[in-house]
């Protein structure tokens, strides 16, 4: 039976590499994040004040488009993040931040309100969990230009609402796995274990738990 798993978490967590490589191993579709697609991306880390909103609509439209399809599809799908992050973590994000004005916020959430209530969950939700240090770095080392004014302090603020949202979100399972302590680039066994853990929560399991003594 196919399934449609998405892969959750703030930037930097990890999500387009562990995507990949969950699909390479289970021979499933991959979808990623339309970040190179976003036609007002670099504006927005330039003046968050003015393009915020159109950021956040071109992102909502998109994701939404894209679930609908991956619902669709005959084989088995990973998404590189959900369309829930989009809403519950960086729009909240920037209205709370003053970026975007509350008409337009409410505007946005309701658009949101009445397309999610037709749309069906994934089966299961991955939810990379990872520290400011570790989200910061990965950052700084893929160098890219649009994502320079990312800050600590503007990553914590997204660590906040992620964790907020992923503790009330019961749309479907949720699969949180510690991104700080596993490395399933370099590790295979890693990756391996991840894999088995997805499949697991998959079959029904009420609570997979990653336990550090696992972890070789």
């Amino acid at each position: 039976m196919k399934k449609f798993v998405a892969v959750a978490g703030n930037i930097g967590a990890g999500k387009s590499t562990l995507v990949e490589l969950l699909c390479d191993k289970l021979a499933w579709q991959p979808f990623y994040e339309p970040v190179a697609d976003n036609p007002y991306l670099v504006d927005f880390y330039t003046d968050m004040q003015t393009w915020a909103f159109h950021s956040q609509i071109f992102f909502l439209t998109h994701r939404l488009r894209m679930h609908r399809q991956l619902l669709d599809h005959p084989t088995s799908v990973l998404q590189d993040r959900t369309v829930y992050e989009d809403a519950e973590v960086f729009a909240k994000n920037l209205f709370q931040q003053g970026k975007i004005h509350s008409r337009d916020y409410k505007t946005y959430q309701e658009l949101y309100d009445v397309l999610t209530d037709f749309l069906p969950p994934p089966d299961l939700v991955v939810y990379l969990r990872a520290s400011v240090p570790t989200l910061y770095g990965r950052i700084t080392s893929r160098g890219r230009d649009f994502e320079r004014q990312i800050t600590p302090e503007y990553l914590e603020q997204l660590n906040k609402l992620y964790e907020h949202w992923i503790t009330d979100f019961s749309l479907c399972p949720v699969l949180s796995v510690p991104s700080d302590d596993l490395d399933y680039v370099a590790n295979t066994s890693h990756l391996d274990m991840i894999a088995s853990k997805v499949q697991e929560k998959l079959t029904g399991k009420e609570e997979v738990v990653f336990d550090l003594q696992e972890m070789p």
